[in-house]
């Protein structure tokens, strides 16, 4: 009798080690999927003549990532050896409840993430590879370092850990969002606004993109990928607990996500009397940002009216960086920085594991050492090798220069 029940026991647990490595690499892919998203979002939102350049750096950005975690990342992140040799073998030998390179990949593709919200922001007067080399520097270093402080567990410059000062953040409104955001404005800070944004006088020119439909879809794309982003983040699915909080979070972030847009809509509609597709666009996606730092607390009207906060904030923190003469071409910064702060504040209404002074040390923890290591990192290969196209390059499209090929030739007239 005991060796039966030793033996029930023994396949349940490999049961529930099976189901949540699944589980977990099914949720990999949906977030990698949210790599497609920001290429369509980003092609959709510049110039027809920069779209080449756009889908090579998210191409490009997503394998440096995937590269440089492996190397050093992880092993940075979360310690134990480089190259994964500490995460290839038996997990149920070694007591994880899922396969430790299912751990690896679900994290490879949070980089991949944060990296991708830089893409957008420096879009259009980039040279490719300065931007690759950011990458090499964001991906491998910096994004790892501030990891291992929130997610990793470690003590904040060996002082104090952000958990044990009441931080939390469930799947990354701060740890990868605003982080991401963070990187891209110290980047466009560097860069410069594009050529013709802003007029002597103070005024904003609007640079619409080409593909509205394009940009659409990748907002769907996104939305859909979020679903793994913030349920694989449960970390389980195997038992009824576990199951119950993965059903909670994917129905709020679908709330989150649908009350961010009906705000934007409503907002964009009373300050500029039409239905702004791109103000949309970016609701939805503040929505989905705001709901990330903690999607399992809330109630599903809760989750609503977070959502709503963040679909009407990044209308008026948009319009406000084009006053500050910050341009960022797809509202990265907003959507994913200003939002995610708001993600980061709204946890303790609901979540009483966390406390707000916790949660502001924690972002200004994060955006201090992001920001600041990005803001050194972009001098760096300016200096090297510069950052901008040149002013003619910029006018021609840099899919030209950077590229030598265009996204949309049939459109471009004969010479």
């Amino acid at each position: 009798m005991e060796e039966l029940l030793n033996s029930t026991a023994g396949d349940v647990t490999q049961l529930k080690y099976a189901l949540d490595t699944f589980y977990f690499l099914v949720c990999g892919a949906l977030v990698m999927w949210m790599a497609a998203g920001f290429a369509m979002l980003e092609a959709g939102l510049v110039r027809a003549k920069n779209t080449t350049e756009i889908l090579t750096k998210n191409v490009s950005l997503f394998a440096i990532s995937c590269i440089m975690y492996m190397v050093c990342g992880y092993a940075i992140m979360y310690g134990g050896d480089y190259l994964l040799s500490g995460i290839t073998g038996d997990g149920v030998a070694d007591e994880w409840t899922y396969a430790p390179s299912a751990d690896f990949y679900f994290q490879v593709v949070f980089v991949a993430t944060a990296m991708s919200i830089v893409s957008g922001a420096v879009a259009e007067r980039m040279k490719l590879w300065a931007f690759l080399a950011f990458a090499v520097v964001m991906t491998g270093f910096i994004y790892p370092m501030e990891g291992s402080w929130t997610w990793g567990g470690n003590a904040v410059f060996g002082m104090y850990t952000l958990g044990d000062m009441g931080f939390s953040d469930f799947a990354g409104s701060g740890i990868v969002h605003m982080a991401g955001a963070a990187a891209a404005l110290a980047g466009v800070l560097v860069l410069g606004a594009r050529k013709g944004k802003y007029s002597k006088d103070g005024s904003v020119n609007a640079i619409p993109g080409a593909n509205l439909p394009l940009a659409t879809l990748g907002t769907f794309i996104l939305w859909m990928g979020w679903f793994g982003f913030n349920g694989g983040s449960v970390l389980a699915t195997s038992d009824v607990e576990n199951a119950n909080a993965v059903a909670v979070v994917f129905m709020n972030t679908n709330a989150a996500a649908a009350g961010g847009v009906v705000a934007a809509l409503i907002v964009a509609r009373l300050m500029f009397g039409k239905a702004d597709l791109t103000m949309a666009l970016n609701g939805a996606l503040a929505g989905l940002v705001a709901i990330t730092a903690e999607p399992s607390t809330p109630s599903a009207l809760q989750a609503t009216l977070f959502g709503a906060a963040g679909g009407a904030l990044v209308v008026f923190s948009i319009l406000t960086l084009d006053k500050l003469k910050i341009d960022d071409p797809v509202g990265a910064i907003s959507v994913h920085g200003v939002v995610g702060l708001l993600g980061l504040l709204l946890v303790p209404l609901t979540n009483d594991g966390s406390s707000f002074s916790g949660q502001i040390i924690g972002a200004l923890t994060i955006f201090g050492w992001v920001f600041g290591t990005s803001l050194v990192t972009w001098f760096i290969i300016k200096a090297v090798m510069g950052v901008r196209v040149s002013e003619e390059e910029e006018y021609e499209g840099v899919d030209i220069s950077e590229c030598g090929m265009e996204a949309y030739p049939e459109f471009t007239s004969a010479k």
